[in-house]
C-alpha cells in the first residue's frame, strides 16, 4: 500500500500514569490526541504496542521509539527513569522488527530473528537465567539458536516460535497455578523456566504464531488449529478444565468448523478471526471485553457444561460466539481488557474504560464495539490500559492532525 504522498499521526489516549501516552504529561487521556516527537513524525511506523505503563513504537527502518514507565528497565534505554515523551532506543547494528510488552518488560524481535529483552526478570521471563534480577539494556537471548518468527509476552511469562514451528516458553509466571491445580504431581519445566524450553505436545505440528494472556498461553498452527494452555480460571481453554499444563487444541466446531486465521489475547480473554473473516470471543467477559450480548451471564448460548472427570462435577465453561460487528476485521488488538479493530476503515474500541482507553471521553466500561470517530486509523495496537493508533490526517479533528507529519 503506497502511503507516500499522504501524511500519518500518532494518536494515543487512555491510562497515562507513567507518561505512556508519549504526550508529556502524566494524565489519562480520554479521546485520542496527537503523540510522538518531532523525530518520530518523520518516520514511517509498522509496529505500536504497549506493556503494563510503557509503549513502543518501531519504524520500517528498524528503529525504536519508547515512553512511559521504566522503573525496571523495560524501555531499554539504559536508565531506570521514566519518560513521558518518546525517545529512541539505541539498539546499535539491530533492526528490529516486532515487539511483545509484557507488565514490565520488553522482547524485540529483529530482522535476523534474534531476541532481545530487557526489563524486569524477578520471574524469569527475559529468558536470559536466574542471575539478572532487571536490566535496563537490551540482552540477547542466547539459548534461542534458530531465527524467531513469533514472539508473545504475558504478566511474568514469555514464548516465541522459532523458523522450524516450534514453541519455546520461559518464565514461572504461570507455576503458581500449575502447582495448586496439579496437586502432588511436579510442574513441568516449561511452566518453570528462566530459559527457554521446548513446550511439549506440539512437535507433529508447525506453529506460526503464539499470544499470552496473564497467565495463559496461546499457538496458532500454519493449519489454522488454536492450542491453548495454563490457567482457566476465566473459561478462555475452552474446556472444563481449571489448568492445562500442556496445550490443548480448541475444538473447531466451537468456530463453526472453520480455520482459524489469526488470534490475539486480553489478560484472560481471547478472539479469533476465522478463515471466512469472522470473529468469535470468549473467556472473561465482565468489563465487556468479549464485545457481545450476555457476555457476563451464563446464558445457554454461551456455557457448555462439561463432566468433570471422575468427580461428578459440572463446570460451566465459556464457549466462543460470533461477534458480528467486527466481522472483516483487518486488524485487531487487545489491551488487558479492552480492544480495538479496524473493520471498513473504521476505528471500534470496546471493554474496559476506566480510564478513557475506549477514546469516547467517557469511563463507563463499553459492551459492543463502538467508533471512535473522526480517525482514519492505518495501524493499531493496545497497552494494558491505553491505546494507540496511527492515523490518516484528519483536518480540523480535536486534538488531531493539524500538526501531524509522519510519513509513511
Amino acid at each position: 500500500m503506497e502511503h507516500s504522498s499522504l501524511d500519518f499521526c500518532l494518536q494515543t489516549w487512555g491510562a497515562n500514569s507513567y507518561g505512556q501516552l508519549g504526550q508529556g504529561h502524566a494524565e489519562d487521556q480520554p479521546v485520542p490526541w496527537l503523540s510522538g516527537g518531532s523525530e518520530l513524525q518523520t518516520e514511517a511506523v509498522r509496529v505500536v504496542r504497549g506493556g503494563g505503563g510503557h509503549s513502543v513504537v518501531i519504524t520500517e527502518g528498524g528503529e525504536v521509539f519508547v515512553c512511559g514507565q521504566n522503573h525496571k528497565g523495560q524501555l531499554g534505554i539504559g536508565h531506570c527513569a521514566n519518560v513521558s515523551t518518546f525517545q529512541i532506543c539505541p539498539i546499535f547494528n539491530q533492526r528490529v522488527t516486532d515487539v511483545a510488552c509484557g507488565w514490565d518488560f520488553s522482547l524485540l524481535l529483529t530482522d535476523s530473528g534474534k531476541l532481545l529483552a530487557c526489563g524486569s526478570n524477578a520471574f524469569g521471563q527475559l529468558g536470559v537465567g536466574e542471575t539478572v534480577t532487571h536490566t535496563a539494556d537490551p540482552r540477547l537471548v542466547e539459548s534461542l539458536k534458530e531465527p524467531i518468527v513469533s514472539v508473545a509476552a504475558g504478566l511474568r511469562h514469555s514464548l516465541a516460535v522459532n523458523d522450524s514451528g516450534c514453541v519455546y516458553q520461559w518464565g514461572n509466571g504461570l507455576f503458581s497455578h500449575a502447582k495448586r491445580a496439579l496437586g502432588p504431581h511436579s510442574v513441568p519445566s516449561h511452566l518453570r523456566s528462566s530459559i527457554p524450553c521446548l513446550v511439549p505436545g506440539l512437535s507433529q505440528k508447525k506453529s506460526v504464531v503464539v499470544k499470552a494472556g496473564s497467565a495463559h498461553c496461546v499457538c496458532l498452527t500454519e493449519e489454522g488449529e488454536l492450542f491453548l494452555w495454563g490457567s482457566n480460571k476465566h473459561g478462555q481453554l475452552g474446556t472444563s478444565e481449571s489448568f492445562l499444563p500442556s496445550p490443548s487444541p480448541l475444538r473447531r466446531s466451537l468456530l463453526n468448523g472453520e480455520k482459524v486465521s489469526n488470534v490475539w489475547s486480553g489478560w484472560s480473554h481471547i478472539i479469533a478471526q476465522t478463515e471466512s473473516g469472522r470473529v468469535f470471543t470468549w473467556g472473561r467477559g465482565d468489563y465487556g471485553q468479549l464485545g457481545r450480548p450476555n457476555s457476563d451471564s451464563q446464558s445457554p448460548e454461551q456455557l457448555l457444561t462439561d463432566s468433570v472427570a471422575g468427580n461428578g462435577q459440572s463446570r460451566a465453561v465459556c464457549l466462543p460466539a460470533e461477534v458480528h460487528a467486527l466481522r472483516g476485521a483487518t486488524q485487531i488488538s487487545c489491551g488487558s481488557e479492552h480492544n480495538l479493530a479496524v473493520v471498513g476503515g473504521c476505528l471500534l474500541s470496546w471493554g474496559w474504560n476506566e480510564h478513557g482507553m475506549c477514546g469516547n471521553g467517557l469511563q463507563t466500561n463499553v459492551p459492543h464495539p463502538g467508533l471512535i470517530s473522526n480517525l482514519q486509523p492505518i495501524l493499531i495496537g493496545c497497552g494494558a490500559g491505553h491505546s494507540m493508533a496511527v492515523c490518516t490526517r484528519t483536518i480540523g479533528s480535536t486534538g488531531a492532525g493539524m500538526q501531524c507529519g509522519m510519513k509513511l
